[in-house]
């Protein structure tokens, strides 16, 4: 889907940066707080672009025609300083950045657009919010909830922070496919038509 996604980004309202939320370092590369970056790993490899890393904004940043994705390296709690500086640099405003992240509200294999929001309790989120001075900002969240419902508590930490089961993984791979079709549709298509798409139930 959107394979043209790498030629043009002409859709209505389609995103110009591309922010997955995540963790640096191998201690948290597999970790469910980390399926942003995994998202943005896959979409790369589709468009045959590379990360580098970019000190002056703390992030690795990939370019594609159209704009940029970006994996910020300050860790979750402070991406919004990454994510602010790239888009003032490239002059992208909040509402051309579609960021990417888990969500323990929802089951794995799910996605939910939405074109704004409150953080929701995710640090990252927050970071970005407080940065950007606005939650005016476009995002894909990928679902990490455990079968039984959202965790509480210090269960909360050891969930988000923890690494799928192997249960788990042929669901993961699939959601991170359907997230990467998500992203380049918006990148193609524009955020409404896309939405109207992937908010939808997929099929079992």
């Amino acid at each position: 889907m959107a394979s043209g996604a790498d030629s043009t980004s002409s859709g209505l309202n389609a995103p110009r940066l591309i922010v997955g939320l995540g963790n640096p370092g191998e201690t948290y590369r597999d970790t469910r707080h980390n399926i942003g970056f995994m998202v943005l790993d896959e979409i790369a490899r589709r468009l045959g672009t590379a990360f580098r890393e970019e000190k002056r904004w703390t992030g690795l940043v990939a370019k594609f025609n159209g704009g940029h994705l970006l994996k910020p390296l300050t860790f979750m709690n402070d991406s919004g300083r990454s994510a602010q500086a790239v888009g003032h640099f490239y002059k992208t405003t909040p509402a051309q950045t579609l960021v990417v992240y888990d969500d323990v509200d929802l089951a794995l294999g799910r996605l939910r657009f939405r074109t704004s929001g409150s953080a929701a309790g995710h640090n990252g989120i927050r970071s970005l919010i407080s940065a950007f001075g606005s939650a005016e900002f476009p995002r894909l969240k990928v679902g990490i909830a455990p079968t039984d419902g959202r965790p509480a508590g210090e269960r909360m930490v050891g969930h988000v922070l923890g690494k799928f089961r192997a249960e788990e993984l042929p669901a993961l791979q699939t959601v991170i496919q359907r997230a990467a079709d998500a992203v380049l549709s918006a990148m193609d298509r524009g955020l409404d038509a896309t939405m109207n798409v992937f908010n939808r139930q997929p099929e079992s």
